[in-house]
């Protein structure tokens, strides 16, 4: 294939690794169509056919300790301005964002709302652990809000996008598992293999009528047991949240040491409610496990396990909550309900989050404070959090036309809210 230079006043965009499904197709094209160039690199057959146009797609076919090389060349001939990539910890796109910044490029990150379910995050140079939002206090957020002539958006369209994210998943995976034989070196950034990962998304979907009974049999004998109970967010273990950002390597030992300081410190007439993430496939047996740590501390009476499904219903009369680092975690500060973390959070502040020991925190769990909260809530949603979804048509199409703006100004989310003023319309060179 044969490249052209890019002329030097216009923006070069490359595109990464992206949320399963057609989010980053149509995101390409709308920059391209705002004059931009924009070209894909895909390292296997599922990044392959989610990318329409194939004169800008780029296979990479080497080997993975190979890449980092392949991409400085890349950014070099190609004259790339931008990368665009959706989770910044994956091998692939940690060597790449080292490098960009190394060389001045503008690294564009995406990731799952911080304020999900409706929500997408936005930011720049990285997210989650590695987010600016780490090296910002609320009361940095409250001078900036005070200052700022940037109007909080309106609330998003609700939709559904757990099917389609489920199901382009598996999609996704098929063309991986079945159509990768020209991409022989490549190697999932999880540990799992394809085919057990495609298997996985395909039994999710296939079970999901079954779960929906079995979620609302499991939160109905909660909700109607007249007990008072704390609540425990799990995550899914092999996600870049728990793997990089906390010390635990699966969800079984934060579930073994939530249970056991439960054991230690909770009042006796209280409850423990084990709410699993929505999108579990069950590479650990976390029911069966929870079940096997209550009963080695005579808890079995006490302890509840709620597959999948929402959460605000059991939230409504939740005492308390806890999890590694789950965004779960902004609805359980929004109610003002107190909450217990044990990894590295975007939200992780010392006026809203409860720093106590296990043990005490069961006993006595500290309030947060809610006029704080409602600050760093404000700054997200005027900042990084964007109105829409990756995976639903009309998520999508919310979410398109605000973020491509957002990606063409000069400034990241946070500058133009921190300095107190709106910023100009962004300036790209339109091809005609």
């Amino acid at each position: 294939m044969t490249f052209h230079n890019a002329r030097p006043d216009r923006r070069v965009f490359l595109f990464l690794q992206g949320p399963h499904g057609p989010f980053f197709n149509a995101l390409g094209r709308m920059l391209r169509a705002a004059g931009a160039e924009v070209w894909r690199v895909g390292f296997n057959a599922g990044d392959q056919v989610f990318w329409r146009d194939r004169h800008s797609f780029i296979p990479y076919r080497d080997k993975p300790e190979d890449w980092p090389q392949a991409f400085g060349d890349l950014i070099r001939d190609r004259k790339v301005t931008d990368i665009v990539l959706y989770g910044d910890t994956r091998s692939v796109h940690s060597h790449a964002i080292r490098i960009a910044k190394e060389r001045g490029l503008t690294v564009h990150v995406f990731e799952e709302g911080y304020l999900r379910p409706w929500w997408v995050t936005y930011e720049r140079d990285g997210s989650n652990g590695n987010s600016r939002l780490k090296q910002l206090g609320v009361a940095d957020m409250q001078a900036a809000l005070a200052r700022s002539e940037v109007s909080t958006p309106p609330p998003p369209c609700h939709w559904g996008d757990m099917r389609q994210h489920i199901f382009y998943g598996a999609l996704y995976h098929w063309f991986v598992l079945f159509m990768n034989r020209r991409y022989q070196n490549f190697r999932p950034h999880r540990d799992l293999p394809v085919s057990k990962e495609f298997r996985l998304y395909f039994k999710r979907l296939a079970l999901m009528p079954f779960h929906r009974i079995q979620r609302a049999y499991a939160t109905a004998r909660v909700r109607w047991g007249g007990f008072p109970y704390h609540l425990v967010l799990l995550q899914l273990g092999h996600d870049s949240s728990v793997q990089s950002h906390s010390d635990f390597s699966c969800m079984s030992e934060f579930l073994e040491k939530v249970i056991s300081g439960f054991a230690k410190g909770a009042p006796a007439h209280h409850h423990l409610v084990i709410k699993e993430h929505p999108l579990e496939n069950h590479r650990e047996p976390l029911r069966q496990l929870a079940r096997q740590f209550a009963r080695r501390h005579d808890l079995s009476d006490r302890v509840h396990y709620v597959p999948g499904g929402k959460l605000a219903k059991l939230l409504d009369d939740a005492a308390s909550a806890i999890t590694v680092n789950s965004t779960a975690g902004q609805q359980v500060l929004w109610r003002g309900i107190p909450l217990r973390i044990f990894g590295r959070s975007v939200y992780d502040k010392p006026e809203f989050v409860s720093r106590q020991p296990i043990e005490a925190f069961f006993s006595a769990p500290h309030a947060p404070d809610s006029t704080a909260y409602r600050a760093y809530r404000r700054f997200l949603l005027e900042t990084s959090q964007v109105p829409g979804g990756f995976y639903s048509r009309r998520g999508r199409r919310q979410l398109l036309p605000r973020t491509v703006d957002m990606m063409l100004q000069a400034e990241d989310p946070y500058q133009k809210v921190l300095r107190g003023g709106a910023t100009p319309s962004p300036q790209l060179h339109v091809v005609r």
